[in-house]
Formats: C-alpha cells, sequence, structure tokens
C-alpha cells in the first residue's frame, strides 16, 4: 500500500497559549493544538478567487508552516539536506537559512511523498524546535538561526523513525519540550529541557506512531494523551507516569489520527473500530477509561478533525474520501457527504462560522460550520501540485504548502 501524510493534533498548556499573540500559529495546529482558528478577518461573502501576495520554493515535504512573531518558519527538504527558513511574514523574503545534511531511506510504500519532513515545528520562548524525517531533534535561535542544540537517538534504538519517517509534532507544556523518538517497535514519549536538550523523564511505552499528541486534564489530572504504535495511551506530563493504556493495533501499524478533547471526553479514531469517544473514571489511585459512545459510520486514516461547538467535523477514508459531522455529545451521525473528495484534508475552524477544508489536491473548500450537509459556499484552486501539508491561516492571510513551494494568499473582508 502506499502510505499517505501523516495528520496529526492538540491542546497545549496555559502557559504555553500565553506567550502566544492573536497573530501568531506557533505550532502544530494553532495555539491550541486543534484547528480553531482566532482573530481571521473573515468575509461575509466569499470572493470569486484568492488574491496571491507571494510564492516562495521552500522545498519538499508535509511540514506546515508556523508563524511567530512576524516570522514564517518552514521545514522541508532541499536535495540531501533538511532545511528550516525563518521567512519575513508579510513578503515571504528569506532571513536566514538553517540547513544540515540528513540521510533517509525511504520505505518502498511511502516513496510516492518523498524524504521531506512531515513534522511541525514548534515556536518557544525564541527558540524553534523541529523533529526531522530520521528523527533528529533540532533547537534553534528564532532570530539569527544558528543551531543551539541537536538530538538523534541512533545509540538508544535500533531505529530511530518509525517506518514510514517521523509524522509527530512535537509540543511545549509544563516547561517541558515533548517528543516521542526512537522508531518502530522501540521508542519511549520524552520530555527535553528546552533550553539544553537534557532529558527530564523518559517512558519507553511504545514504538511512536504518526499522531501528534495533545494535553488536557480529564478525571482533574493533567495529562499528555497520545496514539503510539500500538495504543492510545495517557500520560502524566509532569513525571512521564502512564496512567491509562487502550490496544490502538492497526493493520500496517498507521496510528495517524490525533485525539481533540470535548468536555470531559477524549475522541479518537482506530482502524476497524470508527471513532470513539471515552471519559476516565477513578478507582482508587487508578484512572480506568470508559467508552461514552462509538461510530463505526465513520472513521479516520490520515486527517485530524475538528470541534465547533458540539459537532466533530471530519474526513472519513470511506467512499474514497468522505466529509462527515458528527453530534460529539452522543456520537450519533448528523450528516455524511459524497465520496471520492479525496485522501486527505486539513481542516481549520474560522471561529465557529466558516471551516476551510484543504483537500490534498490543492482543492480549498469553504463550508459553514453550522451545514446541515455538504454543500460549500466557495471552492478555489490554491495549488497545481499535492498539498498534505495543514494550512494556516492569521489575519487575512492564508499560507498554503505544496508539493516545494509555499504561497501566501490574502482572504479579502467583503
Amino acid at each position: 500500500m502506499i502510505f499517505h501524510k501523516l495528520s496529526i493534533v492538540f491542546l497545549c498548556s496555559a502557559s504555553f497559549c500565553a506567550t502566544a499573540v492573536a497573530q501568531d500559529w506557533p505550532q502544530w495546529r494553532g495555539p491550541n493544538r486543534d484547528g480553531n482558528v482566532s482573530g481571521a478577518i473573515i468575509p461575509t461573502t466569499w470572493p470569486k478567487s484568492l488574491k496571491d501576495q507571494w510564492k516562495v520554493t521552500v522545498g519538499i515535504g508535509h511540514s506546515s508552516p508556523v508563524v511567530s512573531n512576524g516570522r514564517i518558519y518552514v521545514f522541508a527538504r532541499q536535495g540531501e539536506e533538511e532545511v528550516l527558513l525563518s521567512l519575513e511574514q508579510s513578503t515571504g523574503k528569506e532571513i536566514w537559512r538553517s540547513a544540515q545534511p540528513i540521510a533517509y531511506e525511504m520505505h518502498p510504500a511511502a516513496t510516492g511523498h518523498g524524504k521531506g519532513p512531515k513534522s511541525t515545528p514548534v515556536v518557544y520562548k525564541g527558540n524553534v524546535y523541529t523533529l526531522g524525517i530520521s528523527g533528529v531533534l533540532s533547537c534553534h535561535d528564532a532570530g539569527t538561526g544558528k543551531l543551539k542544540w541537536r538530538q538523534e537517538f541512533s545509540k538508544q534504538y535500533p531505529k530511530t523513525s518509525p517506518l514510514f519517517g517521523t509524522g509527530m509534532s512535537p509540543l511545549i507544556d509544563s516547561g517541558f519540550l515533548i517528543a516521542h523518538v526512537g522508531g518502530h517497535d522501540k521508542g519511549s514519549l520524552t520530555a527535553f529541557d528546552p533550553e539544553t536538550g537534557a532529558i527530564k523523564w523518559s517512558n519507553e511505552v511504545d514504538g511512536p506512531a504518526y499522531s501528534s499528541p495533545i494535553v488536557v486534564t480529564l478525571a482533574g489530572v493533567r495529562q499528555l494523551v497520545t496514539s503510539t504504535q500500538g495504543n492510545v495511551i495517557g500520560v502524566d506530563v509532569k513525571t512521564g507516569k502512564l496512567l491509562w493504556r487502550l490496544p490502538a493495533k492497526s493493520q500496517y501499524e498507521e496510528n495517524s489520527v490525533t485525539a481533540v478533547a470535548f468536555k470531559d471526553m477524549v475522541i479518537f479514531s482506530r482502524e476497524g473500530q470508527g471513532l470513539t469517544a471515552i471519559s476516565l473514571e477513578k478507582q482508587d489511585s487508578a484512572l480506568i477509561p470508559k467508552e461514552v459512545w462509538n461510530n463505526k459510520e465513520n472513521m479516520m486514516y490520515l486527517n485530524s478533525p475538528v470541534l465547533v461547538e458540539n459537532t466533530l467535523f471530519g474526513l472519513s477514508p470511506l467512499k474514497k474520501g468522505q466529509f462527515f459531522a458528527i453530534d460529539a455529545n452522543t456520537g450519533k451521525t448528523l450528516w455524511q457527504g459524497p465520496g471520492r473528495i479525496g485522501e486527505n484534508a486539513a481542516i481549520l475552524n474560522l471561529g465557529g462560522t466558516f471551516l476551510l477544508l484543504l483537500i490534498n489536491d490543492g482543492n480549498l473548500v469553504v463550508l459553514p460550520a453550522n451545514a446541515k450537509e455538504y454543500l460549500p459556499v466557495a471552492q478555489y484552486t490554491v495549488a497545481t501540485s499535492p498539498t498534505w501539508a495543514h494550512p494556516v491561516l492569521v489575519g487575512r492571510q492564508l499560507l498554503i504548502k505544496d508539493e516545494q513551494a509555499l504561497t501566501s494568499f490574502e482572504i479579502a473582508a467583503r
């Protein structure tokens, strides 16, 4: 089979969110790692076309751009180097470039996606952190591009990345940089000191998956929730202690959907088991996961869902790509769109008014957030090459990373 872009999702700490200004998009899926956009200039009537402001060739890969303090950071591959670029947000002009030779041999099933990184950087307190496709973790000074530290894990683990390349995007919480390092069959969820790279805690619970973690408080306990190679787990953020685990074995070991938090629940997808919501019950000193609902009519494979109040939106691989909406309280299917939409879609929630659905073929769909069926109000072609990277919207500026280039579009208010 051909392995596709690994998407992935997630909540950050209050301390981290406080450092991100309204027009920043400092990590995977935004300030709260959930695809929710705040502060965007949203038109009441969508234009016939989007105005492109600038376009820059940055390299291959599915890593999404991030934005902080007027700069865009893009992580990509150029030739045999992994490259981190800092661009001026308004013009796309290169401010600095840091490149390191990174050898990587692709799995035969993933050659169609290239050697480019899939993990999205995170910006925090003047640093940019990246996790390369082969599992190299790096810290750069966000202002100058100077490499401050780098860690690779070949001495600790037989393999330093999963079968199809590293896909999880690191996060910052409780003063830790947290990443799942190692590779197929053996790895560790690990917390690092953001300034030095020193390991603060490590849990060898499982090999890494391709999804990304979120941090949420459930049953009164602050915890990191993520998929691993064969499980969905909850881990104490401050100590790394395993709190609970649910089996999530998939045929090709491709867990690539990040959970979302809703009220006192976590919602996630497991291959062959559809979408599931769980809550946690305290029993003595243990946390026991309890199923709240299960929906087998819809599932997710590569993309990650978004919530608009009580409705969960996503793309199912069923019928070769089918958008759906689910009541997040009950798990009931509200509607399903037509099939053959595409292999992947990254979704943004524009303040509960509209959804932006970026399909992997370069088409951008605008859907009302209160839609009772799949009935777009606008559609745009934003690229002529594959768009697996997640889009970014800050203010009026929409950033789209395609196979090789990053394009800035203006969404004009009307």
